[in-house]
């Protein structure tokens, strides 16, 4: 199942939008549009429906509603959200899920609901506020996505979003996680635990995974040969490699010397290969030579093959979005501006429409007009 369609009225950087997406999104647009942002739509549901989590903490993970709200809503303060769930793209949807969100004027000022509602094809499996509802406010302080005594008749919605994962791997974190103590951030977005994730694998399919991975590292790093995950004496799991040289047997070498590009690479392909629910990935292009990011779209695409499984993920790089694979409706062009971020399917900008009939990629089309304008001036800071 895949999110087909998103509409945002107030959150964060978006003042309004309604897009369709597809099993293959490219976010592209300058610093500070909202990438992020958009991404966290997903993470935010993601949060409300995982055991332990729920709209309260959800909301307050983020700072509050203040900090949630788009700072162009003016008179209507409300956030609102509404997602499609379909089969596969281009199929109708088979649930809509949406969530109306205010402060409460007075009191204690948390976050509740102005409507949850849920419909299933034609018929309406939820409409909240109802009688009980009215008759107790304090349950408007909680979704139904989040209760599993109140989600059976939608609970494929709420197993749906439990199981979203966002990856934006931080080498230096990974490499150092034992000097990083505390509970950890929601979901590891950071992979500080990404070793342990791989080590709690079944045996079969983490040999299989990291034979695939290591095919792939073979070619993208040099002298690399052989890739497996063992544990040191404490018991910690580690990846280890062997790079080949003048000695006969190569040499060892586990993450701590591995290259922030490798273990980019390897967590990239990991999470490509992990499963088949939402993968949101953050400028995955980071620390990768370019001849590399140029593959990453065609990686996805022969991944989805074989799982479907959707991909959203954020860009800066030319590079990545240079594959003329890639259709206008893939890609989504962010424009910031006093009233918030603007959304647009880039295949119905009418200024990157003609360039892509043309025969154009992407990066030609569109990133150019993620630039800013003054960037030249950069040239005179001193």
């Amino acid at each position: 199942m895949i999110i087909s369609h998103i509409s945002l009225r107030n959150w964060k950087n978006f003042r309004s939008v309604d897009v369709n997406i597809g099993s293959r999104v490219f976010l592209v647009g300058p610093n500070a549009c909202g990438k992020s942002n958009f991404l966290d739509v997903f993470r935010f549901f993601r949060d409300i429906a995982k055991r332990g989590g729920g709209l309260q903490q959800a909301v307050e993970e983020r700072g509050g509603l203040s900090k949630i709200r788009c700072l162009a809503a003016r008179q209507k303060p409300d956030v609102n959200i509404e997602v499609h769930l379909a089969e596969d793209s281009g199929k109708e949807p088979k649930w809509i899920y949406s969530i109306g969100i205010k402060q409460e004027p007075r009191g204690y000022r948390r976050p509740i609901l102005v409507y949850e509602r849920v419909l299933k094809g034609n018929e309406t499996v939820l409409d909240r506020p109802d009688e009980d509802d009215k008759n107790d406010p304090d349950r408007l302080t909680q979704t139904h996505l989040e209760q599993i005594n109140a989600n059976e008749k939608f609970r494929e919605i709420s197993k749906f979003f439990e199981t979203v994962h966002y990856l934006h791997l931080v080498p230096q974190l990974l490499r150092h996680s034992a000097s990083f103590s505390g509970p950890g951030l929601p979901g590891d977005p950071f992979g500080i635990n990404f070793l342990e994730r791989i080590a709690k694998t079944t045996d079969r399919t983490r040999k299989a995974r990291l034979s695939k991975i290591e095919k792939a590292l073979r070619i993208a790093v040099p002298q690399l040969s052989k890739l497996t995950n063992v544990k040191d004496e404490a018991g910690r799991p580690h990846l280890e490699a062997i790079y080949e040289h003048w000695r006969p047997q190569g040499a060892k070498q586990n993450e701590v010397q591995f290259s922030d590009g490798t273990l980019r690479l390897i967590a990239f392909l990991w999470s490509l290969l992990e499963g088949d629910t939402l993968l949101l990935l953050e400028e995955p292009e980071l620390s990768l030579n370019a001849g590399i990011v140029r593959k990453l779209a065609a990686l996805i695409y022969r991944t989805q093959k074989l799982k479907k499984r959707q991909v959203i993920l954020s860009t800066h790089s030319a590079e990545l979005v240079s594959d003329k694979g890639i259709g206008g409706e893939e890609v989504l062009l962010l424009s910031p501006s006093s009233e918030g971020t603007k959304v647009q399917v880039c295949s119905h900008v009418k200024e990157i429409r003609p360039l892509l009939e043309s025969g154009l990629s992407i990066a030609d089309a569109a990133i150019p007009m993620t630039e800013p304008e003054q960037a030249f001036q950069l040239e005179l800071f001193s």
